[in-house]
């Protein structure tokens, strides 16, 4: 029998327990021994997991097994105030580009063998990593022993110990001051253009800006917000779990100076230009990934009329945030079946409704990758392209083609599957009707507060009943509701029970489930951290159709609100009330994002 490679030997292995899969080893192995992997001098496990998206401790505790590296369970081990002050005086004592090799090769000092105790141990996620001998080296040390453990156990730990540094902050702290000359014209019309540009870049706004990005990614922000106000102050915001929050307010700065210098790192936008609204995007490569911002811009009124003054609003799109997988996002009850069995009709419309912001494009593209596949041609049309969709083709809207044109065109390119990005007026619902009826299977959203309306949205749209009763599956109503801080939160007291049977829960589900309350610490925004989603599941069954089919004036949405609750539909309400039985969300929660059914 033929010797085996190690390397092959790793990826046999894998192959053997089910971790990947053989066109992935094929694939890999090819890929290792290009003549590009050969400057990257990448192995088959980080080959495997960057590339492909293997499971990176599946992977690298075949590796570290094959390897021969001690695994350690962090669990087991005694991390206690101490220890963390331990490894953290070890990592402080790094010059500065250790340290960052340190953080890029996921690894730390952990302690001194209890046998040996001039060994330190060294616990990486990736024992395999070829710059761990240079840091182990840095740390001053006779022996060390690198050891195996899983990636999110050392996260975590390096969360307390080297916790990730914004670059642009340090610089700002760094400087004097931020402030632009005051000396500069306060009229508009008379700023001069090159004194401003000199000032703005003797000033530290630049480094507040791109350290604003790189903080807002890393706590895992949705929007940024920067609006000028009066005074010479602008203040920047983060909205964080549907929430706003104060972020920084740049004080003695003129807001067209900040303006400027975030209207010139965004690409699509005129920096001179301060009296129209305007959409453009920023790229960056933040912590090893890259990710795009939409901006819009726009002029506002303040108390001090002779200064244009404007507001911008930065969405973060970060592709690590899109759900690929259905089962991930939390659909509850009934919601799921209905869910599941219109996507796999093979036509007919699927609609998601709610407000902006409630997570519906989120929902379109999870389902959009459950029927992706490559024997299938998928057209989306959105303005703007947020996400970029493995297997489909994403249509750019431009100058030369509008939402309307392109809508109209795609019937040209032989679709199977369609996104519609919204149903925004009768030309563009028609249209995605017609594809949903002429055999394709479409997925779009609208703006309607709960599901039966959006039946009547489409009516007065002036969409035919047979059009609307034929063409949909499902629409499904999404609300984002903030789940509670896991550390903090407390069981409701006795006295507060009564509320609960008044907002609609019965004796039994009071005595048989625990209700929680919002506390707060300082892990959380006020008791709350993350967020689920809540449903409402209209699915078209033959009652459903004849009540549209059979309206006359207009649609009768309490008669398909009361025919979808036989059905088995769950109310929003419901919905959320099933998330309190859960432990997961707080009735004010659920008052405040639900209305009362009735």
């Amino acid at each position: 029998m033929p010797e085996i490679d190690i390397t092959d030997k790793i990826g046999y292995t894998l192959l053997k327990k089910g971790i990947i899969d053989f066109e992935t080893l094929e694939k890999s192995l090819k890929m290792k021994d290009s003549e590009e992997n050969k400057k990257n001098r990448k192995n088959l496990g980080q080959i495997l997991v960057s590339e492909f998206g293997a499971d990176h401790d599946a992977v690298f505790r075949e590796v570290a097994n094959l390897y021969a590296f001690r695994e350690i369970y962090l669990q087991d081990e005694k991390v206690d105030e101490a220890r963390i002050a331990f490894v953290k005086k070890m990592v402080d004592a790094l010059p500065d580009q250790q340290r960052e090799m340190m953080v890029q090769s996921k690894m730390l000092p952990f302690k001194y063998d209890e046998r040996q105790t001039d060994k330190l141990i060294i616990i990486a996620a990736d024992p395999t990593d070829r710059n761990l001998p240079v840091v182990a080296r840095s740390f001053n040390v006779k022996k060390y022993e690198i050891c195996y453990v899983r990636l999110k156990d050392l996260q975590a730990l390096m969360e307390k110990v080297a916790p990730a540094q914004n670059e642009f902050l340090k610089l700002l702290q760094s400087e004097e001051g931020a402030t632009i000359g005051q000396d500069l014209a306060k009229e508009d019309e008379s700023v001069d253009e090159d004194a401003l540009e000199a000032e703005i870049n003797k000033s530290a706004i630049v480094n507040l800006f791109e350290g604003c990005i790189v903080e807002a990614v890393r706590r895992g922000v949705s929007d940024v917000h920067i609006v000028a106000a009066e005074g010479n102050k602008t203040n920047f915001m983060f909205r964080v779990d549907g929430n706003l929050q104060v972020w920084h307010c740049q004080e003695n700065t003129m807001p067209e100076a900040v303006m400027a210098v975030v209207k010139d790192r965004t690409k699509n936008v005129d920096r001179f230009e301060r009296e129209m609204s305007q959409d453009g995007f920023i790229q960056r490569t933040i912590d090893g990934h890259q990710l795009r911002f939409r901006v819009s811009i726009m002029p506002i009124v303040t108390t001090e009329f002779k200064n244009k003054f404007e507001s911008c609003v930065i969405r973060v799109l970060d592709d690590r945030k899109v759900i690929t997988d259905l089962e991930k996002l939390g659909l509850q009850g009934p919601a799921r079946g209905f869910f599941y069995k219109a996507i796999q009709k093979p036509q007919g419309i699927i609609i998601l409704t709610g407000p902006t912001g409630s997570g519906k494009s989120t929902t379109l593209i999870a389902a959009l990758y459950q029927v992706i596949d490559p024997t299938v041609n998928v057209l989306t049309i959105e303005e703007p392209v947020e996400y970029i969709i493995k297997g489909a083709r994403q249509l750019k809207i431009g100058p030369k083609m509008s939402f309307e044109q392109s809508i109209r065109g795609i019937l040209r390119h032989d679709p199977d599957i369609v996104l519609v990005g919204e149903m925004r007026d009768k030309v563009t619902a028609e249209t995605a009707i017609k594809l949903a009826n002429t055999g394709h299977l479409v997925f779009s959203t609208l703006h309607t507060n709960d599901a039966p309306s959006a039946v009547a949205r489409l009516y007065k749209m002036g969409i035919e009943p047979f059009l609307i009763a034929y063409a949909i599956n499902i629409i499904v109503a999404q609300r984002l509701i903030r789940t509670l801080c896991k550390i903090c939160k407390q069981p409701i007291d006795d006295s507060e029970k009564n509320d609960l049977l008044k907002f609609g829960f019965s004796e039994e589900d009071v005595n048989q489930y625990t209700f929680y309350k919002a506390v707060g610490c300082d892990k959380c925004g006020g008791g709350y951290k993350g967020r689920a989603a809540i449903h409402e599941a209209l699915y078209f069954t033959k009652a459903i159709k004849d009540i549209i089919l059979n309206a006359g004036e207009k649609v009768d949405e309490n008669a398909i609100r009361d025919q979808a609750s036989k059905d088995g539909m769950w109310t929003l309400r419901r919905s959320g009330m099933e998330r309190m039985k859960e432990g997961s969300t707080s009735l004010e929660e659920v008052i405040s994002t639900t209305v009362e059914e009735e």
